[in-house]
C-alpha cells in the first residue's frame, strides 16, 4: 500500500496553519495564579509573558520585603507553569494522531 503523499502534505500544511492560529490565540488567553492565600496574584498569557501582578495592601503594610519577594516568585512560577500546560493542551489538540505524545516541538 503506497502512502498518499499529497494527502499527507495537505494534512501537514493544515496542521501548520492551525498551529499558527493557536500561537496567535495564546497571546490573548491568560491564566492567573496566586500565592500567600491570594496576597499576590500573577497573570500570564499563553505565550508565557507576564501580564500583571496584583499585590494585596496587607502585604505591603507588613514591610516584609523578603516575604513579598518570595510570594511574587511563587505566584509568577505557578502562572508560568499553568500557561505552559494550557499551551501544551492547545497544541496537543492540533497534533493529535500526527505527532507522538511527549514529542517536543522546538519553539513551542
Amino acid at each position: 500500500m503506497k502512502p498518499d503523499m499529497h494527502g499527507m502534505l495537505k494534512q501537514i500544511q493544515k496542521m501548520q496553519e492551525d498551529m499558527q492560529k493557536v500561537q496567535n490565540e495564546l497571546e490573548n488567553k491568560t491564566v492567573t495564579e496566586e500565592s500567600g492565600g491570594g496576597m499576590v496574584k500573577a497573570t500570564v498569557n499563553g505565550k508565557k509573558e507576564l501580564i500583571s501582578i496584583k499585590i494585596d495592601d496587607e502585604v505591603l503594610s507588613s514591610n516584609d520585603k523578603e516575604m513579598l519577594e518570595d510570594l511574587i516568585v511563587a505566584a509568577v512560577n505557578k502562572a508560568l507553569n499553568s500557561a505552559g500546560k494550557m499551551a501544551e493542551e492547545e497544541i496537543a489538540n492540533i497534533t493529535k494522531g500526527i505527532i507522538p505524545p511527549g514529542f517536543n516541538i522546538p519553539g513551542l
